[in-house]
């Protein structure tokens, strides 16, 4: 019995390490030719050099979002593109946000502002402001973000030159780099989140979109049903139900903004929490994809997220008997994982990993090399607790109460 959990401990320890290299490794191959191919010249176009007669309707949800939403409008206000309108969506909220966009769109024509009396959640919002635009390309950003002035230019040339691209998403970087926290952050979004878009983007699907700012092709918005007010992240259903009708998603490096990142680790585990079950909400929704031959390429994506969340609870497990052991000394399992060839090759695909992607980010932050530091903590603090997150949300999702009325509303966001 005890040579069984020995065996299987050792199972579960090398599936834990060799995962993560195997798709570290397959991550960095994809984004280096996207990189290559796709990105390193890219920069050098003018996104003005065509006639951009698309117009753009900006849409900006909010609630209780009085310290930031100023800001952001006004950032959209200072865009070079020619042809856009900001729609800002207050949904209900309690403090002065209200009364911060009504002043403004008495003093900018391009702005019209939508309040809803009660929380109705974003995806509502959302599908009342793609309702309510004058034209024909949505892009989204949070009511946190910085807008940099020709992203919309270059989210627009895409939809301009590919009839089939019914989203673009973009580039968000992180705003607020103070804490040991949100430089972390700082480097999961270059090394993480902007590598594994690169990757998707050449292997054929994206999971997801950004939900900070992305845009959409309206008339793809509408051919999808808009999007659910039950699923608790919007940004992940949309993609799969544009993705499922065979509209293509791209990932536009140089759409940039700049957004605000939770600087607590309670407020980061909410939103992570969320996204995870975001995730998991799509798996069981989406599971269709598998009954038509036409989304074998989405199949990989399935996968990949689904071995995520096995990942995730071995990795929990080993640690647990690990835990068990010291009390249980007759097992004769020890916490071994960091040690020998298998938490060497880990560390050194680590490290390869973040400085490619942080080369790459050079184009748009010659700095950001600084942050490779942090990445020590990565492992150490965000690794383990993105992986509970995972672990929480799967059985939450799976055995929570189902409900046709269920509305996935939001609460008033905690930043600095």
């Amino acid at each position: 019995m005890i040579d069984n959990i020995k065996e299987f401990y050792d199972i579960i320890g090398t599936f834990v390490f060799l995962y993560p290299i195997c798709m570290s490794i397959l991550w960095c191959i994809a984004a280096v030719y996207f990189h290559l191919r796709r990105e390193r010249d890219s920069v050098k176009i003018n996104p003005y050099e065509d006639d951009l007669n698309l117009g753009v309707t900006v849409i900006i949800p909010a609630h209780n979002e009085t310290k930031h939403i100023e800001e952001t409008v006004k950032s959209v206000l200072k865009t070079r593109y020619p042809k856009y309108e900001i729609i800002v969506i207050d949904d209900a909220s309690t403090d002065d946000t209200f009364a911060k966009v009504s002043s403004l769109a008495e003093e900018y024509k391009q702005i019209r502002v939508i309040h809803l009396r009660q929380n109705k959640g974003k995806a509502v919002g959302l599908s009342m402001g793609a309702a309510a635009a004058r034209y024909e390309i949505l892009l989204i950003i949070d009511a946190d973000c910085i807008l940099e002035q020709d992203a919309m230019a270059y989210m627009v040339r895409h939809f301009k030159y590919g009839p089939r691209v019914g989203a673009v998403t973009g580039n968000p970087r992180v705003r607020n780099r103070t804490t040991l926290l949100e430089k972390i952050q700082v480097a999961e979004y270059s090394s993480i989140i902007g590598l594994i878009k690169r990757s998707q983007r050449i292997l054929g699907k994206v999971f997801t979109v950004s939900g900070a700012i992305v845009a959409f092709r309206k008339c793809a918005v509408f051919d999808v049903g808009l999007w659910d007010a039950d699923m608790i992240t919007d940004d992940i259903n949309i993609t799969w139900k544009l993705e499922k009708r065979f509209w293509d998603i791209r990932y536009e490096t140089q759409a940039l903004c700049w957004t605000m990142v939770p600087h607590s680790l309670k407020n980061l585990w909410k939103q992570r929490l969320r996204w995870a079950q975001g995730g998991c909400e799509v798996l069981l929704k989406h599971l269709n994809v598998w009954k038509d031959i036409r989304n074998r390429r989405f199949w990989p994506v399935y996968i990949e997220y689904f071995m995520s969340g096995v990942w995730a609870y071995a990795f929990v497990f080993g640690l647990f008997l690990a835990v068990i052991s010291l009390f249980i000394p007759e097992l004769g399992i020890e916490l071994r994982w960091m040690v020998g060839w298998l938490g060497f090759l880990l560390t050194i695909m680590c490290l390869i990993q973040f400085t490619l992607a942080f080369y790459m980010d050079r184009l748009y932050e010659k700095s950001l090399i600084k942050y490779l530091f942090f990445i020590v903590w990565y492992a150490v603090i965000y690794w383990l607790l993105i992986t509970m997150t995972m672990c929480v949300a799967f059985p939450k999702v799976l055995f929570r109460k189902k409900d046709a009325n269920h509305v996935a509303v939001w609460s008033s966001p905690k930043r600095k």
